[in-house]
């Protein structure tokens, strides 16, 4: 696509060039600089010695930073329980910070001894092992960019609060590096019996957090990780040990890992009956719907942004999915009336976030902003009518419709739903 087709390349330089020629009439030349006068003066802080490291023993953000951290959604139901949602509209690239990865939990954060945690692998094996963290560290180490989501995600069944900033609508979405030993490496140490057809994972924190898995998702990628962006998982992100499943809902890439069972049936646990099913419109409840399909937002501008002035704007976003990759976006701004195909930013990885962006001049007039991805099997995401259509409005997991951001003549945006 030509970015002079789209007025993207007339309106970034209409917008440089005025930009530049507001600096070179406001240059009065070094002695201005020098006296704090102009666009060109010498700042303060260069003037004048820094401060100390705040936290010499581990970098923390600038203090300009201090409102892109993580907010809960609604208040937890317990106390101790927790679901905080990443910031999306403040980041960059497609690492989220570890300080930043979403975080859900239903029982607290277990203080875990690495020196006295263990991992039981047992049940349909030939060797049922149990494995020290030092033990599991001597195995052939993997790293993978991989995204997590919360199969709550996007609650926007009935719609949502015209107030919902992206954090609200999708920041229980991350994507981090994994390092750690493929599940496969470890049963082929304790060897599968024949008849063994599901895999039962089970969290040391206080809801002993269990999920069924079928084995052929645990062998496809399926991480033991005990390291994440580098360095030591964080203690809400399941230290010292977790299970990631690739593509799968987060819920099952169980956190503080102790145990694992293989079975020829699923276990069906309270988090597999009760909980983490599909209501469907005729009350019946779909169960074990692993894979979080095809789906995509727009970051910038979304709900909370201002748009200050007329002009060029690039419209950027994230898209994924759980089938694989992205293969393409299309990035509307009539509210799907018609579409324009975005520039996918590389790496395009397989189960990983991927930037997208498309240049557009705004008028000044209503718009609305909405984007729509295809992964590589061909499948394209929905619209939320279309989920509807199909499964109801009774589910609160797997949505993954369309999101319409509302811009005003005022250049406010808000959440459309």
């Amino acid at each position: 696509m030509s970015v002079a087709s789209s007025g993207g390349r007339l309106g970034r330089r209409q917008f440089l060039g005025g930009a530049a020629a507001a600096l070179v009439a406001g240059a009065a030349g070094p002695a201005a600089a020098q006296q704090g006068s102009g666009p060109l003066q010498v700042p303060v802080w260069t003037r004048e010695q820094g401060e100390g490291i705040a936290s010499p023993a581990y970098g923390v953000p600038s203090a300009f930073e201090k409102s892109v951290i993580r907010k809960p959604r609604t208040p937890p139901k317990f106390p101790t329980a927790a679901s905080t949602g990443t910031p999306l509209q403040h980041l960059h690239g497609i690492i989220t910070p570890a300080g930043l990865h979403y975080e859900r939990h239903h029982a607290g954060v277990p203080a875990i001894d690495p020196e006295q945690h263990r991992l039981v692998i047992h049940g349909l094996v030939e060797r049922p092992l149990i494995l020290t963290m030092n033990d599991i560290a001597r195995f052939p180490s993997v790293s993978r960019l991989w995204f997590l989501e919360c199969s709550g995600n996007t609650p926007q069944w009935t719609g949502g609060s015209a107030k919902w900033t992206v954090q609200e609508t999708h920041g229980l979405i991350s994507c981090s590096e994994w390092t750690g030993v493929r599940l496969s490496t470890l049963l082929d140490e304790v060897g599968l019996k024949p008849e063994a057809r599901w895999v039962l994972a089970e969290g040391a924190d206080g809801a002993a957090m269990t999920r069924s898995i079928p084995l052929d998702v645990v062998l496809d990628e399926a991480l033991v990780a005990y390291a994440q962006n580098g360095e030591h998982l964080r203690p809400e992100q399941g230290y010292p040990l977790r299970l990631v499943l690739p593509g799968i809902e987060g819920n099952m890439s169980i956190k503080w890992l102790r145990r694992l069972k293989v079975g020829d049936q699923p276990f069906q646990s309270r988090e597999e009956t009760s909980k983490y099913t599909d209501l469907m419109p005729d009350g019946t409840a779909r169960q074990f719907t692993f894979v979080m399909e095809t789906k995509s937002v727009i970051t910038s501008p979304s709900g909370g942004h201002q748009l200050r002035e007329k002009g060029f704007y690039e419209i950027r976003g994230l898209a994924w999915s759980g089938r694989g990759r992205i293969r393409s976006v299309d990035v509307s701004t009539d509210g799907g009336a018609t579409w324009r195909p975005a520039e996918l930013q590389e790496p395009v990885l397989s189960r990983c976030l991927t930037r997208f962006r498309v240049p557009w001049t705004w008028d000044g007039g209503p718009a609305l902003l909405q984007s729509r991805a295809v992964d590589e099997t061909g499948y394209v995401q929905p619209s939320r009518q279309q989920l509807v259509d199909v499964r109801g409005v009774n589910s609160q997991y797997h949505f993954n419709g369309i999101q319409t951001w509302k811009v005003a003549p005022s250049g406010e945006v808000s959440n459309a739903a």
